[in-house]
């Protein structure tokens, strides 16, 4: 389980990644930086989906660093994968949201962890893409 015990800032991004199996083959990656390592969740639609309703998030094996900034081919030449959001994320003090700071996810969400890898990402509130209410 991924522990939110550090208050301040840190950094996220979401990679769409496409596999060479066509458009059933596309999942996100939402990555959260925690210390030296990125844990990841995959979502299994559009990261702007969670703006609307709950999305399942299978956590996964965690990230380098180094995934903050990648785009391009997928290892063995599977697919590829691209940046579709970017920001920082910081856990809200008084209850279990995570508050996101980027173009897509921007407020409050919760990550809900129903057994160790399966999840669910839900928007709290009507926070949303910068610029709607």
């Amino acid at each position: 389980m991924v522990a939110w015990l550090d208050m301040k800032d840190k950094r996220f991004v979401i990679q769409e990644h496409s596999t060479c199996g066509g458009p059933e083959g596309v999942h996100w990656d939402l990555m959260l930086e925690q210390d030296d390592i990125l844990a990841t969740f995959r979502l299994h639609e559009p990261p702007g989906q969670v703006l609307v309703h709950a999305v399942r998030a299978e956590r996964i094996f965690d990230h380098p660093l180094r995934f903050l900034w990648y785009e391009g081919p997928v290892q063995n030449g599977t697919g590829r994968v691209r940046i579709v959001d970017r920001g920082t994320w910081r856990p809200a003090r008084a209850c279990d949201h995570l508050v996101f700071d980027g173009a897509i996810l921007h407020g409050a969400f919760t990550l809900t962890g129903i057994t160790e890898t399966e999840w669910r990402l839900h928007r709290c509130g009507r926070t949303g893409r910068r610029g709607e209410s």
